[in-house]
């Protein structure tokens, strides 16, 4: 895995852990903070390999050969090589990391600055049906599936959101779920129906209480969906239990159903049930009403 990549100079060693305490410094959420670190201990990696020892040693052209090696790099959690997105995700850390140090007067001209790669390609919306929807809650084996269900469409949560997610974020009484830090540090508040309520607060007071006494992380005592180790629930631990249900439930087109799919569903759904594209809007936490009306051009099958 590229996060247990070793480095041998303690000048890199060095340069990763000041890039952490960076990541965490701004204020990401608790899985970028997780996962940022990793493509650029990759890097460091990749130029020592090259004999590369310093940071100002790196230029448009060390760049650009480290990119076609991406674009070839097999995936270590699938067949196959890296997908569009988590080269665009490597070239992302990359920036913030030439960006800290362009500000820290530690290069003069960030290398990334002069080249332009190709964006990945927008997957088409999976839209999952009600029927689908109701399948995936019969497939449901355990009170923390439904309160993944129950975030992810009930409330509409993006991973992040999910992830940072903690128990005081919550009002039972209130029906509301509170949203903290969401995409661009905005903040929400999500109602809930009475069936997400439900499912949510049965999940806290009933398994949540269990998975507490196996992790002795001092975080596990305020995040609200804990792992099977007692620890914060993180993005891939999320997708794979959805993945187990969707493969449960017997739901066609699993290589395209995410966690997002789940946001895009919800959103159709209340928009085809009555709700304005305003209520949506707010309800989703989109700055422009633009990126609501999207669903309103796409026809949910099976609608009854």
């Amino acid at each position: 895995m590229m996060k247990h990549l070793p480095l041998q100079s303690r000048y890199y060693k060095e340069l990763h852990e000041h890039y952490t305490r960076h990541i965490e410094r701004i204020g990401y959420n608790p899985g970028t903070i997780k996962t940022l670190p990793s493509p650029v201990r990759e890097f460091f990696y990749h130029l020592e390999q090259s004999g590369i020892r310093n940071i100002e040693e790196v230029t448009p052209k060390v760049i650009t050969e480290y990119y076609r090696r991406l674009r070839e790099r097999p995936c270590h959690g699938r067949p196959g090589t890296l997908s569009d997105s988590m080269v665009h995700s490597h070239l992302w850390a990359l920036r913030i990391f030439f960006s800290l140090m362009l500000s820290e007067g530690r290069i003069m001209v960030d290398p990334l600055s002069m080249l332009s790669f190709p964006s990945p390609r927008k997957q088409q919306r999976e839209i999952l049906t009600r029927q689908e929807i109701e399948k995936l809650y019969h497939a449901s084996e355990t009170l923390l599936d439904r309160a993944i269900l129950g975030l992810f469409y009930g409330c509409g949560l993006r991973k992040s959101e999910a992830q940072a997610l903690n128990i005081k974020d919550i009002s039972f009484k209130g029906r509301l779920l509170y949203v903290r830090s969401g995409k661009g540090k905005r903040r929400r508040v999500v109602p809930m129906n009475a069936k997400v309520t439900e499912d949510l607060k049965n999940y806290y007071h009933q398994e949540r209480i269990r998975m507490l006494r196996k992790c002795k992380d001092p975080d596990r005592e305020k995040a609200f969906i804990l792992n099977s180790q007692g620890g914060r629930m993180l993005g891939q631990s999320f997708w794979r239990r959805l993945r187990y249900l969707v493969l449960k439930a017997g739901i066609e087109n699993l290589g395209r159903i995410t966690l997002h799919s789940l946001r895009h569903s919800i959103a159709s759904h209340l928009l085809a049930g009555g709700l304005s594209v305003e209520q949506v809007r707010d309800f989703l936490g989109h700055t422009n009403i633009e990126s609501t009306q999207i669903y309103t051009r796409i026809i949910v099958d099976n609608e009854k």
